[in-house]
């Protein structure tokens, strides 16, 4: 196994020891490490051969196949945040988006391993464009997660920022962001966290070329409602066309995934029903839903292949709005995600009620920051962008 010193900086973040839990750990009940105390610990030779790495007041982990008999899913679940990093999802992107990540020699590096890995100048179009090429799925997701991940690299190097950081204790993304949160939560490497952003932009896109679909988001109606306007607009279309809500964002903000000949009925239904508004979304089709089945099998494969281990900090799941611990639990949720509707209404509302005191988006865009303000005006959420 590599060593972590070896490893890019955003996967180097080690916790204070307080925050690993360690005591939680060692008696939670199916979560076996081998009998070895923190002393024993502090020989690099033992140290590497576990997968653990020492340093000073702070103890990161890499848990490795070998160093780990099984892991107990559920390890997670009576976290209580206090400081947590959010991700965005497609749709984030911007141009001129990485052009700040230049300035910081860590941030730039990312670009470049990721144009060895993608196989094109990212950053270029990042900047550049144009527009259309970066808005394509196939681009925009491994652009966001690039851009979210550099700045973190960005607020490493800012007066404090390394505090912060070590400081989060929760993280979560929307939809594609979760696969940053995962990486920088240390569940995979940022280069295998990339292939298997890559391979998901790909899947998606190819699913949505397979069948005419989209999304729309509807604003000014409860989740209740927006359900009963999706009823009404599948009773006036085929089988194939039929809709229904995809990503659970915030009160009064849903979006509605299928058929093109559905959202079109859900349109129209939006003023019968006294809708605000309503909103084409421009992605390339019904995200978050069965029509986005034809990508799980290669998410799937890819995700076999990938090594992942055990977040060293909760990951709140899009599929059910959780943290898991199970490396092979992570992946299963993980290819559901794609067509599994987005628990994010959820997932805010349960931090900021267990206690969540400070919140950094980090990436381009500020659409995780307007979420939170609607779930709580009082939220704090603190824009990191690259």
């Amino acid at each position: 196994m590599r060593s972590l010193l070896h490893q890019p900086a955003i996967l180097r973040t080690a916790l204070p020891v307080h925050s690993l839990n360690l005591r939680t750990m060692a008696t939670a009940s199916s979560l076996l490490f081998p009998s070895v105390s923190l002393n024993k610990l502090s020989s690099s030779r033992n140290a590497s051969s576990l997968g653990f790495s020492v340093t000073r007041s702070r103890v990161s982990m890499s848990l490795s196949t070998e160093s780990q008999t099984a892991i107990n899913d559920s390890l997670f679940a009576h976290y209580k945040p206090s400081s947590a990093f959010l991700f965005p999802g497609q749709g984030a992107q911007a141009i001129g988006m990485g052009q700040e990540a230049q300035s910081v020699a860590a941030a730039a590096d990312l670009y470049t391993k990721a144009n060895h890995i993608l196989g094109y100048d990212l950053l270029d179009i990042c900047v550049n464009g144009p527009k259309e090429k970066l808005d394509s799925t196939v681009i925009s997701q491994p652009a966001i997660y690039v851009t979210s991940l550099a700045a973190v690299e960005l607020l490493r190097v800012r007066e404090g920022g390394e505090q912060i950081i070590n400081s989060v204790d929760v993280t979560c993304g929307l939809s594609l962001g979760e696969y940053t949160a995962l990486a920088f939560a240390g569940a995979f490497s940022f280069e295998d966290g990339l292939k298997l952003v890559k391979l998901r932009g790909e899947a998606m896109q190819a699913a949505a070329d397979a069948a005419k679909s989209a999304m729309v988001s509807i604003i000014g109606l409860d989740s209740e409602k927006v359900q009963q306007l999706c009823d009404a607009a599948n009773q006036e279309v085929e089988e194939a066309d039929k809709v229904q809500i995809a990503n659970y964002l915030c009160p009064g903000n849903y979006a509605v995934s299928g058929g093109l000949k559905g959202i079109e009925a859900a349109e129209a239904e939006a003023k019968s029903f006294k809708a605000r508004m309503t909103v084409r979304l421009a992605v390339a089709g019904a995200f978050h839903t069965s029509f986005m089945e034809p990508a799980v099998s290669r998410l799937e494969s890819a995700l076999a292949a990938t090594e992942i281990r055990s977040p060293r900090i909760p990951v709140i799941s899009n599929v059910d709005a959780q943290p898991h611990a199970d490396p092979d639990t992570i992946k299963k949720i993980l290819a559901r995600q794609v067509t599994s509707p987005v628990q994010w209404e959820t997932t805010v509302k349960t931090l900021l009620a267990k206690g969540l005191k400070s919140s950094y988006e980090l990436g381009p865009g500020k659409v995780i920051a307007g979420i939170f303000k609607r779930v709580d005006k009082s939220a704090s959420v603190e824009n990191i962008s690259a």
